[in-house]
């Protein structure tokens, strides 16, 4: 088996929510302590650090396991989806996982996969678990999947635990009210483990946290209440400025708990995160003259902040190269979307993705004007084409669509 055909029967065997939605994901988590106990609980051999919540998971992840290896610690980091490879879901010190080590896991497993059928998920998170296990790392940053009582990531025992906001997303799955899915993402909230809240939307949503913290005598915290000083980041996204305060509130707490993390550490993982771990798709550069900015934001709690910045780039013409998949909150993103851009309406090549022609249709109800395109990179191309050196080209909408154009 080489390493195409080991991702083939991974996607064959366990098909991906990323790619064809709800039929992937599966309730309960009978087949993670099931692959749990086939392993003999790896995580049990190193600290973990356990994030969820709507937006800024993956922000979050990759400064705080930037930052950890600056303080001289063998960090690994499990984050969700991958862009362009599989194996970036599962790094260590910023270094994706082996094709080897995937393919020995696929061959070695492959009669307990087909036994109990596991979601791609579960799968992928056994081997990340089991991985950094073999690889003696010192602690391993941990993202949620999808929610949180239910996600398969839930067995860890972290050292924090992190939730960065509530937004609707998923709502087909946890629940049509922020109200119910802040219930859904409190559920990794642990016994006497310390859980830092990056913001809540309302009163209602600090309750939920509170009681949930207070019945589990877990230390709370909430980062928007917390006076912090931040330093520079490579990370530029006006959205950035709530995810940095996460993580410094996180920071403190892990020093708390004996990590030895100078000023020092913290300067130098915020400046050199992109280097350390590799995160793309955040407000991410890919062009100049006309400057192409691409960011992987997909749902209302995203554009919220993306369309700031959006309108506040001084440009000649703004173009947006916009593809979005069929199970998102579509019309709430549409009517935050600037009126006076020049639209270039496309699909990523999965499933998921709407029908760049039903999408135009949806934008035209709010005023958004532009042609249709059936690939990412056609758009991309007409774009760059009808663009002087003084545009502002975005693109956006969902991960896939971005993942197509790096």
């Amino acid at each position: 088996m080489n390493y195409n055909e080991a991702i083939e029967y991974l996607y064959s065997h366990a098909p991906m929510f990323q790619s064809i939605g709800k039929k992937a994901y599966k309730t309960g988590l009978e087949n993670t302590y099931f692959l749990d106990e086939k392993f003999q609980s790896p995580h049990k051999n190193y600290k973990t650090i356990h994030i969820g919540g709507t937006n800024g998971k993956g922000s979050c992840s990759h400064l705080i396991a930037s930052v950890l290896q600056c303080a001289g610690y063998r960090v690994g980091l499990y984050t969700s989806p991958h862009l362009k490879d599989f194996r970036e879901r599962i790094r260590i010190n910023g270094k994706m996982i082996s094709e080897e080590k995937v393919i020995n896991f696929i061959e070695q497993h492959q009669s307990t996969i087909e036994e109990i059928e596991p979601s791609f998920f579960e799968i992928t998170t056994a081997l990340a678990l089991l991985y950094f296990s073999e690889q003696n790392v010192d602690i391993a940053v941990i993202e949620v999947g999808l929610g949180g009582t239910l996600d398969c990531t839930n067995i860890i025992s972290p050292e924090i635990s992190i939730i960065t906001n509530i937004s609707y997303d998923h709502t087909n799955i946890l629940g049509n009210t922020l109200e119910e899915i802040a219930q859904q993402k409190a559920g990794i909230i642990k016994q006497h483990t310390p859980i830092i809240i990056g913001e809540y939307q309302s009163e209602n949503i600090k309750k939920i946290f509170k009681e949930k913290a207070i019945e589990l005598q877990a230390p709370i915290f909430f980062a928007q209440d917390t006076e912090v000083e931040i330093p520079e980041c490579q990370l530029k996204g006006f959205y950035q400025e709530k995810n940095k305060r996460t993580v410094m509130v996180a920071l403190n707490e892990l020093r708390k708990k004996g990590f030895k993390i100078s000023p020092n550490d913290i300067k130098n993982g915020f400046e050199q995160v992109i280097e350390r771990t590799n995160l793309q798709g955040r407000w991410q550069t890919i062009g100049k003259n006309p400057l192409i900015v691409c960011d992987t934001g997909h749902n209302v709690g995203g554009f919220s902040y993306l369309t700031q910045q959006i309108n506040a780039q001084i440009c000649n013409t703004l173009r947006i190269v916009i593809g979005m998949v069929n199970d998102k909150d579509i019309d709430t993103v549409l009517q935050l979307l600037p009126k006076h851009a020049v639209y270039y309406f496309t699909k990523a090549s999965i499933p998921r993705a709407l029908n760049e022609y039903e999408l135009q249709q949806k934008a035209s109800a709010y005023n958004l004007k532009g042609e249709c395109y059936e690939s990412v990179q056609n758009a991309l191309t007409q774009a760059k084409n009808d663009a002087s050196p003084d545009d502002f080209i975005f693109v956006g909408g969902s991960n896939f669509v971005v993942a197509e154009v790096l």
